[in-house]
């Protein structure tokens, strides 16, 4: 049993399970306590997109606090049964989707859904963040016009864009917190 548990909303409290092994960097407690803070009472309503889900923690506190709908990807098998098994012992199931497909497939695709906020946290080190950072902001269909997109990273990953690289994704925030990194982009208006 991991030290993850739900920050607030309907299921505070409840415990989550980790994935096991190392291939997944869980969120901790405070980082995702902040991060709701920062989200504040419009993530009621919403619609979540958690990219590299790991165990579903931030997908599974946005339902708690009150999301509409929350899509969770993962490629890895062992992620997708643990969030399935943290949705079912918090309660969550209704609203949420859980697909085991490859992020970039789904990125790449014309969009079912569009969302309020797209969580991107993939393994670290391996440069995946500014990827999926490019294919959504080369794919703005997936976005509500004042859609945020945020980008948790270890802080020894942050590379600067290029100006012109986002063509339709702008910085507009970013906090850190020991050590990890959250960046918080917004869509660029002309």
């Amino acid at each position: 049993m991991s030290g993850l548990r739900i920050i607030g909303g309907v299921a505070r409290g409840r415990r989550l399970r980790s994935v096991p092994g190392d291939t997944t960097r869980p969120i901790t407690d405070r980082v995702r306590e902040a991060l709701f803070n920062i989200l504040g009472p419009e993530i009621q309503g919403c619609n979540f997109l958690d990219l590299f889900a790991g165990t579903g923690s931030v997908g599974i506190e946005a339902l708690s606090r009150g999301a509409a709908h929350v899509l969770f990807i993962d490629l890895n098998r062992q992620p997708i049964v643990t969030i399935r098994a943290n949705l079912k012992a918090t309660d969550l199931e209704k609203g949420a989707l859980v697909l085991h497909m490859d992020a970039f497939a789904l990125l790449a695709r014309p969009p079912e859904q569009v969302y309020d906020y797209v969580y991107i946290a993939p393994p670290q080190y391996l440069g995946l963040w500014k990827r999926a950072l490019l294919a959504v902001d080369q794919n703005p269909g997936w976005l509500v016009e004042d859609a945020w997109v945020i980008v948790q990273i270890h802080p020894v990953e942050d590379e600067e864009f290029g100006e012109d690289v986002l063509k339709n994704l702008v910085e507009f925030d970013r906090r850190t917190y020991g050590s990890t990194l959250l960046i918080f982009y917004e869509r660029r208006y002309n």
